[in-house]
């Protein structure tokens, strides 16, 4: 009994943690620590990045919980399909936010790009929504392993350890959200591809 209780609150931990909003940071990250873009100035980098956490991280996770708490729901009853449109609808607001004020303050295009790709994957999980309910959080962890192998090519850096390291948290995530009956294996999988594909037609593309 008390190891279920372990186990079950590992899974909610790492469900915490890796939340679907991070993408555009650790994208930014990668960028800044993988490129010729470390050479730009940490204080430049350090103001994009706050930026990208407010619209990004902090903004939505505040409005969502508001929203959770004025329904009166549990974070296992909001996870149902028929009630995470809403959510949906918040964190696509805020990254459009988010680009809109990138392009405005003329941020460098393949930065908000980053940020693009994670509205594209928020966008095309939210249509999938509609009829089947898929994994936000495996979606964006293949959103971080599109984006690695984009900024690889992009880039000429080897991704390999980089991406061994993101399928294992992926592994690990998606059992969590398993654990959790938030999702089915079939959902969980799907989730890691629809992340892996729109991220690197977002990067490529738009």
């Amino acid at each position: 009994m008390r190891r279920d209780k372990s186990i079950i609150l590992t899974a909610r931990v790492v469900s915490m943690i890796f939340t679907p909003f991070y993408l555009p940071i650790v994208g930014l990250i990668s960028l800044f620590t993988l490129s010729y873009l470390s050479q730009m100035p940490w204080q430049y980098k350090i103001q994009v990045l706050i930026m990208v956490y407010l619209f990004t991280i902090l903004l939505p996770t505040i409005l969502i919980h508001l929203y959770r708490r004025y329904q009166g729901w549990s974070l296992i009853q909001l996870g149902r399909k028929e009630r995470r449109m809403v959510p949906y609808v918040i964190s696509i607001l805020c990254y459009f936010a988010c680009v809109y004020w990138m392009d405005y303050l003329h941020i460098p295009h393949f930065m908000s790009n980053i940020v693009s790709a994670a509205l594209f994957i928020q966008i095309v999980c939210a249509l999938i929504n509609v009829w089947w309910k898929i994994s936000t959080h495996t979606a964006a962890i293949g959103g971080v392993a599109g984006a690695l192998f984009v900024f690889g090519e992009y880039f000429g850096f080897n991704p390999v350890w980089w991406l061994c390291l993101v399928f294992i948290l992926a592994g690990v995530l998606g059992t969590s959200r398993m654990i959790l009956r938030q999702h089915s294996l079939a959902q969980v999988v799907a989730g890691f591809f629809i992340g892996i594909i729109c991220s690197i037609s977002g990067l490529i593309f738009l």
